[in-house]
Order: structure tokens, then sequence, then C-alpha cells
């Protein structure tokens, strides 16, 4: 099939999620002997015109029924600035680190960008995390927490994750709040996952909040912590100081 004009690709991807109901850039690449970044676009270009939706790694159809999760609901929310702060996180991690990553689409972006490391071992309760891994970088090693699942979120947390935890010391923890409010610290909204994000603040040798700038005084329930036992809070930009003062005087650089 490579020889197919974007048309009829595009025909076909529909005509595939009549039956399916959802696809992945991988398997249309195959099926159509394109690149993925070729794949992408025809679903980019699909999404753009109302005929389907877009999610981490392919698309759902749009007249049938399917749980999307958060995660997949919120790739493209500020994806620039979660990628750029990937960049600037992925120096931290080095060949042979043991990786805490938290649940998340920022957090996704940071093992994507390291995925050519050698001999690297993430932790994660996210199986969006697990699952990309598995599918894209097979030089990379994943633990998963364990736990209950949270559903619609594609994440583990509760007493068995944190049991886990308890027998893990990785070398660096990427931790990623809700939200920050300056002057009290990092917020997240679901009790579970407060407790979860609590303990990974103290696990590794060393430790990194990885927020954009939107994180700011967004809404927060539940506090879990603040900037006193990070190393460094890695940012898309931190316009009114607010970060940068609150890290100053808890010992913590900011970077962006």
């Amino acid at each position: 099939m490579p020889d197919m004009s974007s048309e009829e690709r595009r025909a076909a991807i529909l005509a595939m999620l009549d039956r399916t109901t959802s696809v992945q850039v991988t398997q249309l690449a195959e099926a159509f002997g394109v690149s993925r970044v070729t794949a992408r676009a025809d679903l980019d270009a699909l999404a753009r015109d109302g005929k389907l939706r877009r999610t981490h790694g392919g698309a759902v159809s749009l007249s049938k029924t399917l749980t999307v999760s958060v995660q997949d609901r919120r790739v493209n929310v500020n994806a620039e600035a979660k990628r750029a702060i990937a960049r600037l996180a992925a120096p931290f991690v080095e060949d042979g680190d043991s990786v805490l990553v938290d649940s998340g689409t920022t957090a996704l972006e940071l093992v994507r960008a390291i995925s050519g490391r050698s001999g690297v071992t993430i932790v994660t309760d996210d199986f969006t995390i697990a699952d990309y891994v598995d599918r894209s970088a097979p030089s990379l090693d994943v633990i998963m927490l364990g736990g209950s699942l949270r559903k619609g979120h594609r994440y583990t947390a509760g007493p068995l994750a944190m049991r886990t935890l308890e027998i893990l010391h990785p070398d660096k923890a990427f931790v990623t709040p809700t939200s920050y409010v300056p002057g009290r610290g990092l917020m997240t909204n679901n009790q579970d996952m407060a407790e979860l994000k609590r303990a990974f603040l103290g696990c590794a040798t060393h430790t990194y909040v990885l927020m954009d700038q939107s994180k700011v005084g967004a809404p927060g329930l539940l506090w879990f912590g603040t900037l006193s036992s990070v190393d460094a809070v890695i940012m898309d930009g931190d316009p009114a100081g607010a970060v940068g003062e609150d890290a100053a005087e808890l010992g913590c650089r900011v970077i962006y």
C-alpha cells in the first residue's frame, strides 16, 4: 500500500475505525508502508476535520462508544511546553540510572526524551508510560508499582503501590503535580495519589518536579509537599517569579 495517496490512506483509516473503534500510529505505519510521522499527520488531518478523536499513540472513532483516559484527553494540552520541559529534564538521566517517573502526559514526554538511553530502569505507576516503553523504547526496562487501578486515569495507587515503593530506592524521581500554590506547595486532587506523590518526594537520591507554568495557581485540593525536598523544578517559564521565590527560600533550583 505505499503508493496510496493521502486521501486514500485517510479513507482507509476511517474504514478501519468503523471495524475496530481504535487505531495506533505504529499499526497504520506498518499497514500503509509509511513513516510514523506520515501516519500521525493523517490522523491529525482527520481530527481537524472532525472525523476522529486523537489519543496518545493513535485515534478513536467518534461514532462508537469507547472510554478515553484522562491522559489521552490531555495529550495535546500545552503539548509544546511539556516537550520543552522534557528536553530540559532529559540530561539529568544518565545511562544505567533507575528513574521513578510519575503519571501524566509531562512524564510521558520525559520518557520519550530518554528513550535512547541504555540500561535505564523506569519505575512508574502509569500504564501509558509502560505501554510506550514496551512498544517504542526497547533499551529501557520498566518496574510497575502495582496497586489499585484508578479507572479512566491509567495509573495505580493505594496501599499496594505504597508497599512496593517501600522496597525501592531509585536514583532519580520526577514528580508531576496537578498544581502549585505559591507559599503553600505542591497539590493534586486525589487522596490516594496525594499519598503516593508524597512518598515519591522522599524515595530517591535526587528529586525533580516537572510542571508547565499553567500549573502555578491552578486548582488543587490536596497538598502533598513543598520544594524543600526537591533538587530542582523544571518548567517552561516562571513569569511571575512565584515558584522561583519559594524555591530560593527552600534551597531548590528552578530551571527553564
